[in-house]
């Protein structure tokens, strides 16, 4: 059977035309740590069926440069310019430390990835650093994605688990499942990478479930892919055949030819473990399909390889044949030893089915070949025994006892390396389980300074506030205690207001009611008088015009006599209310010819409103009006009053020569001041506007 492995990566990883993809994608074990030239790796033993699936392990990965997408690609990636590293470094020049900075150097570490591994790992220690300044989480993970890319393909497998749990920590800290699931899917791969295959799927499961909760189908059936090859290689071929039936299901659904491919050629494994050969021949037919599709050769080679090995357990030696030829061209195209190796041992078993032992030997030497220069000893094993079926056809018996004991020798030392192999991975198991637990007391004690610190610091911190706290309460009581002794300051001024200004009133009104009532009467009595003496008298003609010229002088004094006691306490204020009162007022003025006044009035017809407000708002405009008479040179006037449900609003504007009203903050007028103390007195508020030459114009707000 042919694995197509599917791995989880964070990173950009585009595999090149001299790389070996098996190391690229890190599958391989603690036993291969020796490799050639072109990274090629040993295998674990197997038998020719099996061996297929442990051919193909090319899943290719891509990262996003900004953020830590996981991609999962399988065609090879083309090589970035020097023109695009140029243009990165120079934006680096003029970076400034941020998070920008650091997807700056992620990408730069992108583009030497594919031939300088060294420096794109330079990069990703400055993103680290950078990260680690800033306090920014999600740079550190992105680092620990692409970093542990490195050390995956360096078989630092310890150094990768440990990071990739530490994206584990970050990525739950910042309460992020998508990077979370990410996290869980690397490590994972990580524990794949060292044959730990219940740890990786423990992993892989935890990652399912996230991304089942985020809905990422994409990722579900990329990472139940994983679990298909992880499962199969724990002979739980039931469980490898439920995960990669439902990763077919899903990439067909989405559309995603390539991944849907690399799950074809999985499944198609998993169903020839478990003996359905006609299911495992259709996966390999429409997985060879695609390849042709997609001219992937890899996959093309894979397939091919699958679809022999189905023929060959059906004896069917003429069928077998074409599909390992194929496979052989395709491995030597791609410089692919395994795959060539594997294509070689095909052949030399359909030449012993046909009973040529000449063409058999042939091939089966040329596998050797490439197994020994490469020191591939599982394959060595499986080309030997094939050697050793050929020359018992030879009827060489004694040279194919020898090739026998020369592979059981060999397999004995595979069965040895596996032993130190599963031991050294339950000791680094345990050395990685006692690091966690150092790190996790660390942590632990270093949670515990902090937290002293923090409560220190809030005891300190509680203490200044409570200070500070103190200090303004007893400030703001202060205040208020001043604005209490202001208000009532300037209530006892309002009191001592009104009381002045009712006193004011009243004697007005008793003044106008003597002037009225008394000397009105008496001058009126003397006229009277003096009518009736006039009957009376012989005069002259002179006498009698100086005594007509006395009694008209005696009307015009009873006249005068009425207006100041009129203005002292309007007659028609206090019988017909303000309104009329103050139309009545701007009558007598322009019957007079001093000014003429535009009276208008909005709401104060039935407007029913107290009586010392009504004549405090008759003396305010009274005053303006006097003063505009007095010092405005004015040739006309307006006098507006509105009310407004409890707002009475006061506007008078003259046309006259207008003032600078910066003289008002100084001046001591009596008029002046009586007239902000009747505003203060209802609580009112003035607004004066006026400019030398341009007239004034008075506003006032009041409460009725």
């Amino acid at each position: 059977m042919f694995s197509f492995c599917f791995v989880v990566f964070s990173v950009k990883m585009n595999s090149t035309a001299g790389e070996c993809n098996h190391v690229k994608r890190g599958f391989f074990t603690s036993r291969a740590k020796k490799s050639c030239k072109k990274g090629r790796v040993k295998r674990g033993s197997m038998c020719f069926i099996c061996d297929i699936r442990r051919h193909y392990l090319c899943s290719f990965m891509r990262k996003h440069s900004t953020l830590l997408l996981f991609l999962l690609v399988s065609l090879l990636g083309k090589a970035q310019t020097e023109a695009v590293k140029d243009s990165l470094v120079k934006l680096l020049d003029i970076a400034k430390d941020d998070s920008s900075k650091v997807r700056l150097y992620i990408e730069l570490g992108n583009q030497y990835e594919v031939d300088d591994l060294q420096t794109a790992g330079k990069y990703y220690l400055l993103a680290e650093d950078l990260s680690k300044r800033l306090h920014y989480k999600r740079g550190i993970i992105k680092f620990i994605s692409n970093y542990t890319y490195l050390l995956n393909v360096r078989g630092d497998f310890d150094s990768s688990l440990l990071l990739n749990k530490q994206s584990i920590q970050l990525s739950t800290e910042i309460s992020d499942n998508l990077l979370l699931a990410k996290s869980l899917a690397n490590t994972g791969n990580v524990f794949q990478y060292s044959n730990d295959y219940d740890s990786a799927v423990f992993y892989y499961e935890m990652a399912v479930k996230l991304f089942e909760q985020l809905d990422d189908k994409t990722m579900i059936a990329y990472i139940g892919d994983a679990l298909q090859n992880a499962y199969q290689q724990l002979n739980q071929n039931d469980k490898a055949l439920q995960y990669g039936k439902e990763a077919v299901r899903i990439l067909r659904g989405a559309g995603d030819t390539n991944g849907l491919g690399q799950a074809l050629l999985n499944t198609a494994n998993s169903y020839q473990s478990l003996g359905y050969a006609d299911s495992a021949l259709t996966c390999y037919n429409e997985a060879l399909t695609i390849s042709h599709q997609l001219n992937h050769k890899r996959l093309e080679s894979a397939s091919l390889l699958g679809i022999g090995n189905i023929h060959l357990h059906r004896y069917e030696a003429d069928s077998m044949k074409p599909y390992y030829e194929k496979a052989l061209v395709l491995s030597r195209q791609m410089e692919d030893p395994d795959g060539e190796s594997t294509a070689l041992r095909g052949l030399a078993l359909h030449y012993l089915l046909k009973k040529n032992f000449t063409g058999a030997k042939e091939n089966i030497t040329n596998a050797l070949t490439i197994a020994d220069s490469l020191d591939l000893r599982h394959e060595k094993v499986k080309n030997m025994k094939v050697l050793a079926s050929i020359l018992y056809g030879l009827y060489d018996v004694i040279a194919a006892e020898k090739c026998l004991d020369s592979a059981s020798v060999i397999e004995n030392q595979l069965a040895g390396d596996e032993v130190q192999r599963k031991t050294l991975v339950i000791e680094k198991r345990f050395e990685t389980e006692k690091k966690e637990a150092q790190i996790k007391l660390q942590q632990a004690q270093i949670k515990q300074k902090n937290t002293l610190n923090y409560l220190l610091g809030a005891f300190a911190i509680s203490a200044i506030v409570i200070g500070i706290l103190g200090y303004r309460s007893h400030q703001h009581k202060q205040k208020l205690q001043q604005a209490k002794i202001e208000e009532l300051e300037k209530e006892k001024q309002l009191a001592a207001v009104e009381a002045v200004l009712k006193g004011e009133e009243q004697e007005r009104s008793r003044l106008a009611k003597d002037l009225h009532d008394g000397l009105g009467g008496m001058l009126s009595g003397i006229k009277h008088s003096l009518n009736t003496m006039k009957g009376n008298l012989i005069m002259t003609p002179d006498n009698a015009l100086g005594f007509e010229r006395s009694i008209d002088m005696l009307d015009s004094s009873i006249k005068e006599m009425r207006r100041v006691a009129h203005n002292m306490m309007p007659e028609a204020l206090v019988k017909f209310g303000l309104d009329t009162a103050l139309r009545d007022f701007c009558n007598d003025i322009n019957q007079s010819g001093a000014l003429q006044v535009n009276y208008q009035s909005i709401g104060l017809e039935n407007a029913v409103i107290e009586q010392t407000t009504s004549i405090t708002i008759y003396r305010i405009i009274q005053e303006l009006l006097n003063n505009v008479m007095k010092h405005a040179s004015a040739k006309s006037a307006l006098v507006q009053v509105s009310k407004t449900n409890s707002d009475i609003s006061i506007t008078v504007e003259d046309d006259g020569k207008g003032f600078d009203t910066a003289i008002l903050k100084s001046t001591k007028g009596l008029g002046w001041s009586n007239l902000r103390s009747r505003i203060d007195y209802l609580k009112g508020r003035m607004d004066v506007q006026s400019a030398p030459g341009n007239g004034t114009s008075v506003l006032i707000e009041l409460k009725a």
